[in-house]
């Protein structure tokens, strides 16, 4: 009878309560008690909007005590966390109630987890660019060179987020509390202490560079100094209390091809010759190159076994870097751009002019490409034929070696600005000089100020260079896109010059000449008709006249 009376109590309660969700049911602290799913899912989407927006605040730190941790602010929406309005009304039931939820509602209700909508990839990606800007890699020591003398790089921790854990705090943390949520971050160690590199330093590396290495290739065979040797020799880590040597190969294979292939064998890359006024392609040769990664094992074996310093070069097959086919499809049919410039003969200056016209002559600036001519040219110096000419520093006229090549910069910038392309760097000198068309012209220095243009255009352009004893001529060789004009305005802003005396030793005189402001602009046409127009704006300082006594 007992049990019969209850079975009837529940059945009648239930079935008033069905349809609704259960009386005192709160989702996240929100009461949706009594209301139909729909409303339900109103009230709750209302009344969770605010906690569900909440920004999580994180502090990265590897322990609790971590005071020093960083702090980010990141919002829900960010990280791909949402409520799931429907699921949590879902959960919360409004369908037939079981016994247990009969009683629940008669002893004050139930409290339901909201259900967290997770987008798993913004999640990752998020806690990834946390990683990436958090993150110290470690440092393992190193041993290197100073010309012969090892040099010791001191191992450092590093710092690395545990990302897969930090994504399950983010989720843990969600709609739970306001504090802020600590994400784990571990220490990565060296693998090498810094008293195991400094042992390396004072024994193994010093004996590495005692003496040089003869490199051989059949009958061919040539010495890799000591200072070549420690030049790319480092000791690097190679487990938990281990280095071991590690030898880059590459510029030696670049270095002594030639001695240990021979031209003749070596790869030839595709280049163009002028002929009759025109280009034509000179076609790409495959042939024999020096294994650098093999080469470079080999020695670093011979240092750690301590045997033998005679190493026989691996050769492997070489390619070309630019084929006969990649050549004719570059575009390189015709002349876009020359100029030339004139000077007086014979002076010191016209060597450096005549030594840097060789060095850029047959270069090949590809689509794209930006060209650099300190990047190409490197330090002037007497090793590679440069000598001392007057070169203006500092408001004054001093000799240098290499001193005169701007009038080669100049040459340069006129076909870059006659050719259409894209003017990324020049500076004009800080003296009107008369032997240059104002506002168009470059001076160059190493390493600053250099002069830089990009070919922007979808061809090659080939460079060649050309001179007498009174004049340098540079000329473009691609497809041309422009026909270019300039135009010149008048002097303005003109400023006087000073007279002074010198009576030292290096004193270099100086006619005198005015200061002025000029305007050029560069005019592109097609067809016959302007499409666009560039203005240079260059301001001279006076030069000043100066008499040595």
């Amino acid at each position: 009878m007992v049990a019969a009376a209850g079975a009837a109590g529940y059945f009648a309660a239930a079935g008033a309560l069905s349809g609704e969700v259960l009386p005192g049911t709160r989702v996240a602290g929100v009461d949706i008690g009594g209301l139909s799913s729909a409303s339900a899912e109103a009230v709750l989407r209302k009344g969770i909007a605010d906690p569900a927006a909440r920004p999580l605040i994180t502090h990265l730190g590897a322990t609790a005590s971590d005071s020093g941790g960083e702090r980010e602010i990141l919002t829900p929406a960010e990280i791909g966390l949402s409520v799931d309005v429907r699921g949590s009304v879902a959960d919360a039931g409004t369908g037939w109630p079981t016994p247990v939820s009969v009683v629940r509602v008669l002893f004050g209700g139930q409290e339901v987890a909201p259900r967290v909508a997770v987008d798993t990839g913004r999640l990752t990606a998020r806690v990834s660019e946390l990683a990436a800007e958090f993150d110290v890699p470690v440092r393992e020591a190193e041993v290197g060179y100073r010309n012969l003398e090892p040099s010791v790089t001191l191992p450092r921790n590093g710092r690395a987020l545990d990302q897969a854990q930090a994504a399950q705090a983010l989720r843990s943390a969600y709609l739970r509390s306001a504090q802020p949520v600590r994400l784990p971050v571990r220490v990565v160690t060296p693998q090498v202490s810094a008293e195991v590199a400094r042992r390396v330093a004072g024994t193994t590396a010093r004996t590495a560079v005692a003496a040089p290495f003869l490199l051989k290739n059949g009958s061919r065979q040539a010495t890799l100094s000591r200072e070549d040797l420690a030049g790319d020799l480092r000791f690097v880590a190679a487990g938990p209390g281990l280095m071991r040597p590690s030898f880059d190969a590459g510029d030696t294979a670049a270095d002594f091809r030639s001695r240990l292939i021979g031209d003749d064998r070596a790869p030839r890359d595709a280049t163009f010759e002028i002929v009759d006024g025109e280009p034509r392609v000179v076609p790409s040769r495959t042939g024999q190159a020096i294994d650098a990664g093999r080469l470079g094992s080999l020695v670093a074996a011979a240092i750690e076994d301590g045997g033998s310093r005679t190493v026989e070069v691996p050769i492997t097959k070489g390619a070309p870097r630019l084929t006969t086919a990649q050549a004719r499809a570059l575009g390189v049919t015709q002349q876009v751009s020359s100029y030339t410039t004139e000077h007086p003969c014979c002076a010191p200056r016209v060597t450096n002019i005549h030594r840097i016209a060789e060095i850029v002559n047959g270069h090949l600036v590809r689509p794209g490409e930006t060209f650099s001519l300190n990047g190409l040219v490197g330090r002037r110096d007497v090793a590679r034929g440069f000598v001392e000419a007057p070169m203006i520093l500092d408001g004054r006229y001093v000799d240098d070696v290499g001193g005169g090549v701007s009038q080669f910069t100049t040459t340069m910038f006129n076909a870059v600005f006659f050719g259409g392309f894209q003017d990324v760097q020049h500076t004009p000198h800080s003296f009107y000089i008369s032997r240059y068309p104002a506002g168009r012209e470059s001076t160059v220095s190493f390493p600053q100020p250099d002069f830089r243009w990009r070919n922007d255009s979808p061809y090659g352009v080939f460079i060649t260079t050309s001179y007498t004893s009174t004049s340098v001529t540079v000329n473009f060789w691609s497809t041309k896109r422009f026909d270019v004009e300039s135009q010149s305005s008048a002097h303005y802003n003109v400023k006087s010059f000073s007279t002074l005396t010198d009576d030292g030793p290096k004193c270099i005189p100086m006619t005198g000449v005015d200061g002025f402001t000029i305007d050029v602009w560069r005019i592109f046409k097609k067809d016959g008709e302007e499409v666009r127009r560039q203005r240079f704006r260059t301001t001279y300082t006076p030069e000043p006249r100066l008499t040595c006594e």
